[in-house]
Order: C-alpha cells, then sequence, then structure tokens
C-alpha cells in the first residue's frame, strides 16, 4: 500500500525497507525479494523528514590506483588512497575530517551509517547524531523533524518496535548501514557533494517476526559544507540502487541473526 509515496514539499528522503509478512527464519528457503517494498520516510518543507510511509514499490572501476582522476563520471580506486581515518568522535560518530575530497567521501560515509543506525529510535541518540552530522544551521530543525517521525506509535508499531521504540521481547532490532563506495559529484573549496551507494539491513530477528531482517540498496547524495574545522550536512537526497542480482541462498536462522548484530560490529570509514 501507498501513503503519501512522493511530497512535494522537500527533497529529503529516508526509505526503509518493508518487513515481509511471515517467518522466513528457522531454515526456510528466503522468498523472492520486491525490490521495491519499503518503509519510506518522507521528507517535507525543505530537506525535512516529516511522514513515514508503506510503498509497493552498474562507472566502472577495474581497482587501478594508480588513476586517481577525480569528477563525475570518473573511475575511483577501490583501495585505500592514502588519507588516514579520523580519530576523533562526537559521541558515536566519527569526526575530524582532512579538508579535501577524500575528507568530504570519509564523512557522507560515516554519515550514512550513523543515520541508518539502531541509534535513531532512541531519544538521547539520536538528538547526539543529529547534533554532530548536521551543520549548527539547520541541525535543530532536523531534530524537531525527526523526533516527530520517531515518537510516532503508529510509525514504531507499524515496523514491529513498541510504541517506545524498542523491540518486543524475543525479537533484535536490526537497522544497519554499509556503504561500499562514494563519489565526489562536485569539489569547492568549502563545500561538497557526494554520493554514497550503499546496502541497508533493517528488520526484526526473531522467531515469528513479521518484518524479518531484509536488504536493500540505496545511493544517498549529501550536500556538506566545512563548518568549524569539519564536513557537515546541510542536505541530501536518496534514490533507489545500484541494486545487485541476488544469490539463492538459504535464509540464516532468527539465533545466528540476532546474534550476528550482537557479534559483529561497524566500522569507521575513510578512503
Amino acid at each position: 500500500m501507498s501513503l503519501g509515496d512522493e511530497n512535494d514539499g522537500g527533497q529529503t528522503r529516508t526509505r526503509l525497507p518493508e518487513g515481509g509478512t511471515g517467518d522466513v527464519y528457522g531454515g526456510a528457503r528466503r522468498p523472492a525479494r520486491n525490490s521495491r517494498s519499503l518503509i519510506t520516510v518522507v521528507g517535507v518543507v525543505v530537506l525535512l523528514i516529516a511522514a513515514i510511509a508503506f510503498a509497493n514499490r552498474s562507472g566502472d572501476g577495474d581497482g587501478d590506483t594508480g588513476d586517481t582522476t577525480k569528477g563525475p563520471g570518473a573511475a575511483a580506486p577501490t583501495a585505500a588512497t592514502g588519507v588516514r581515518p579520523v580519530s576523533g568522535r562526537n559521541g558515536t560518530v566519527p569526526t575530524g575530517y582532512a579538508h579535501d575530497e577524500q575528507g568530504a567521501q570519509s564523512a557522507a560515509a560515516n554519515y550514512v551509517v550513523a543515520l541508518g543506525s539502531d541509534g535513531m529510535y532512541s531519544t538521547e541518540q539520536r538528538h547526539a547524531i543529529v547534533q554532530a552530522v548536521f551543520a549548527p544551521d539547520v541541525a535543530a530543525e532536523r531534530q524537531d523533524d525527526l523526533d516527530k517521525v520517531h515518537s510516532d506509535a503508529k510509525f514504531l508499531t507499524g515496523i514491529g518496535l513498541n510504541e517506545d521504540g524498542t523491540a518486543p521481547a524475543g525479537m533484535t532490532f536490526v537497522s544497519r548501514f554499509t556503504p561500499v563506495g562514494s563519489k565526489v559529484e562536485k569539489f569547492s573549496g568549502d563545500t561538497a557533494t557526494i554520493s554514497v551507494w550503499y546496502s541497508a539491513l533493517f528488520g526484526l530477528a526473531g522467531e515469528g517476526s513479521k518484518n524479518p531482517v531484509s536488504e536493500s540498496w540505496f545511493t544517498n547524495t549529501f550536500e556538506l559544507k566545512w563548518v568549524n574545522e569539519d564536513w557537515k550536512v546541510t542536505d541530501f537526497t536518496q534514490k533507489d540502487g545500484p541494486v545487485p542480482v541476488g544469490r539463492d541462498q538459504t535464509a540464516s536462522s532468527a539465533e545466528e541473526m540476532s546474534g550476528a548484530v550482537r557479534q559483529f560490529g561497524g566500522f569507521t570509514y575513510a578512503r
């Protein structure tokens, strides 16, 4: 079903994969994915996330790090290109990026991870993430709208959580975004436009889950500004894909999925 798939009021959209019905855990074969099933967080006004709805819905690089040509459409190296990963942190979010194209790419990749994390469903953690990611002149407005979304009981119960944003007993909530690459769209000193391609895991792991963990692929394009000696987000948009062909693999059990989320930590991303 679709409850406001498009919104003319703004650009920023955060869309989450819609959980399927039934229990695919316990060794059952994963059913064919509907790559257009997702939970949509639709932005209103300018660059705001204000409503969420359920909706139905390859530049090639050869790994040669010798060509570091930048610009739209240029092949990007897949190996590290020499800039040291950041060591600073603002709460759980890595900060202190280099004032160059690679630093902007690292910032955008790490901000994808932060904005897609399960911490966004905790008021205290969400506020810390927003303050660390967004530029000061937009952070307060973004925080207010994100608070409205994540305190909406209908939205929370719709994705299988309790009204306070916690997972039901016996369930493990999974919301984890994993960047696989980034690209410089524009760069001009103190401003940058960076696209990040990533996979998203979202859902509830547990026996009898009505929203089992599923995978989707998206590309976020961030508008960044150099503020207070770091890159900060002023705007971002999202689109589907590119989506790879899925292999015919047996879905893991609820226990395996829950254990993986607890045991495998995330990364700090840098070129």
